[in-house]
């Protein structure tokens, strides 16, 4: 019988509200046979974890990511799948960063949560937790059907590292820009598998370690040359990502672009995305990026935001050089970004 690992970190999905105050408080995972008795339905074995002091995902920070990995990889010769449940602002970045932490993951990572609390009469996390539930415990030809990290809610499968929360109201919390998603759920869930990563048979590896000595710079007409310089002049910077216009463009002003040559020379990587959501960065297309490649930015072509973020935190964990670092932002690691 298959197995399947819940582990609860916090979030609306995991609150039930006090009849008498009205108040969320954290939900007891003992009972949730009792709040959800549909799980009873699945063929497979259920377990659960849950953070001893449960979080907002507000608050959720790099060694919580490393936290959630390393149950994954202590339990993960016990289990054939897990689900993740997890508050939804922060969850695209959560995301990310476990799909960078667990190398070589042939088994799925399911992330879910809500947007209403699971004890109120209209919450859609009931749906979202058995759906989520389903697809860790689905197999193709034997073998997981979704071996990666995902982002299950409101009946889309997403890539993990290739979503964004893009609603605060909305059931429909989150989108994928730049890549279909992996499964829709229907009367049957429907697997896209020609765009689920594939896996492979090289034991999983953990990286825990994140670097998060980094700034974002997002560009605004009008932004002044003391606010780049007081970004660049941050003590320990290591990596700028920088939010540009449209294709990965910006200011052609000397002021600015000396500022980024100055940051370079410190060996400050500076990663070019666009403000978009969709689209790519192709830095030299216009003659407002052109100056970008000549003095050493490197393109994020396609990444979300929260990917950027996360790949460099991940990749400055490293014990990569500089110029190892830039090659591997522009690589696709774990399909995060277009090759």
């Amino acid at each position: 019988m298959d197995s399947i690992l819940i582990i609860y970190t916090g979030g609306t999905i995991g609150m039930v509200r006090d009849e008498e105050t009205g108040v969320l408080k954290s939900f007891d995972f003992d009972s949730l046979m009792i709040e959800i008795p549909e799980i009873k339905k699945f063929k497979c074995s259920i377990e659960s974890i849950s953070f001893n002091e449960p979080i907002d995902s507000s608050n959720m920070q790099p060694k919580n990511w490393s936290t959630i990995a390393q149950i994954i990889y202590d339990n993960y010769n016990k289990h054939d799948g897990f689900v993740v449940l997890h508050g939804s602002d922060t969850m695209a970045y959560t995301a990310s960063a476990l799909s960078f932490m667990l190398e070589n993951l042939s088994k799925p990572v399911i992330l879910t949560g809500s947007q209403l609390p699971i004890g109120d009469v209209r919450t859609d996390a009931k749906e979202n937790l058995l759906t989520a539930i389903e697809i860790a415990s689905a197999k193709k030809d034997g073998k997981a059907a979704v071996p990666e990290v995902a982002i299950y809610f409101e009946y889309d499968l997403y890539r993990g590292n290739r979503s964004t929360k893009s609603h605060a109201e909305d059931f429909e919390a989150f989108s994928s820009p730049n890549y279909p998603v992996l499964a829709q759920a229907g009367v049957s869930l429907k697997f896209s598998p020609s765009v689920i990563y594939k896996a492979n048979d090289k034991p999983l590896k953990l990286n825990p370690h994140f670097n998060n000595n980094i700034a974002t710079l997002k560009l605004f007409p009008g932004i002044s040359e003391q606010q780049i310089f007081s970004i660049i002049n941050i003590p320990n910077l290591k990596a700028i990502v920088l939010e540009t216009f449209g294709a990965g463009n910006a200011s052609t002003q000397i002021w600015f672009i000396d500022l980024l040559i100055e940051a370079i020379k410190k060996r400050i990587i500076i990663l070019n995305i666009s403000q978009c959501e969709g689209g790519s960065v192709d830095q030299g297309k216009y003659e407002t990026s052109s100056a970008f490649d000549k003095i050493g930015v490197v393109s994020g072509k396609d990444m979300t935001y929260e990917t950027a973020v996360t790949k460099l935190m991940y990749l400055l964990g490293t014990e990569l050089s500089n110029e190892e670092i830039k090659e591997s932002l522009q690589q696709s690691l774990r399909g995060e970004v277009l090759e």
